[in-house]
């Protein structure tokens, strides 16, 4: 616990059994950290095997490969289950470093915050870090266009690394977003909607062989998912158009 909030993280897993435990240990190493829940998305490694002999930890298999979004869902569900204040989503693939928890656990617990993102942008090093270029750039475009179209000035919309409140998670209708990656753009903008705090702390970022990626076919879907949920956003916010992402009339701004 943190300040008398229970803390949970959750890992979405696919094929993460070479980086699972060494994730896991830096977790732990946060004295703060009162649950870590892994939910393997059918793996076809031993993750599963790997996670359930680890302490402090609970483990859930989804019997087929549901999606990265979808992972996501059981994650939050068995998070706020299990009584979670504060939910941090850590990739287990190492690619964002979990020494950073602090950071983005605090600000919620002392309500500066009800939700924080853990930036590959702030601070310039994405590059140095291993992104490739393209990727770079879509990044950088997609921001640009998203920080016009739902009125925010993130630096970046794509980070993995994040953290929410209880209360963020239970306000938000996550059963209607996309089980693909594109929900995390979704939960984001639905974040916004509803006028939660949203902060940003600069995160470095590793790309290596062991670190989960998406190819450029689906990533050219996932642009165009982030730029059609902008999209809706700003058509509900013109009141052309409103759903149970955007409901109307828009909730009381923080």
């Amino acid at each position: 616990m943190m300040e008398g909030k229970r803390v949970v993280v959750v890992m979405p897993a696919y094929n993460a059994s070479r980086t699972l435990e060494r994730t896991h240990e830096e977790v732990l190493a946060h004295g703060f950290v009162d649950r870590v829940i892994v939910v393997d998305d059918a793996s076809r490694d031993d993750t599963a095997a790997r996670a359930k002999n680890l302490p402090r930890t609970t483990v859930h298999v989804h019997p087929v490969n549901r999606g990265y979004g979808a992972n996501q869902k059981t994650c939050y569900a068995l998070a706020l289950a299990e009584g979670a204040d504060v939910v941090v989503m850590v990739h287990p693939d190492y690619q964002y470093t979990p020494k950073l928890l602090p950071a983005l656990v605090a600000p919620i617990v002392w309500d500066v915050h009800d939700c924080m993102l853990g930036s590959r942008i702030l601070g310039g090093r994405a590059l140095f870090g291993g992104m490739p270029v393209y990727k770079y750039v879509a990044n950088r475009a997609l921001t640009f266009a998203e920080n016009i179209l739902l009125g925010a000035k993130l630096s970046e919309y794509h980070t993995g690394y994040r953290a929410f409140s209880r209360e963020v998670l239970l306000a938000l209708p996550l059963s209607h977003n996309s089980d693909d990656f594109v929900f995390d753009n979704q939960i984001l903008a639905e974040i916004l909607w509803r006028g939660f705090r949203v902060g940003e702390v600069s995160c470095p970022t590793k790309y290596f062989a062991e670190a989960s990626s998406i190819n450029f076919v689906r990533s050219l879907r996932y642009g165009l998912g982030c730029l059609g949920t902008a999209a809706a956003f700003r058509l509900a916010a013109w009141g052309l158009g409103a759903d149970a992402r955007f409901p109307r009339p828009r909730p009381n701004l923080r």
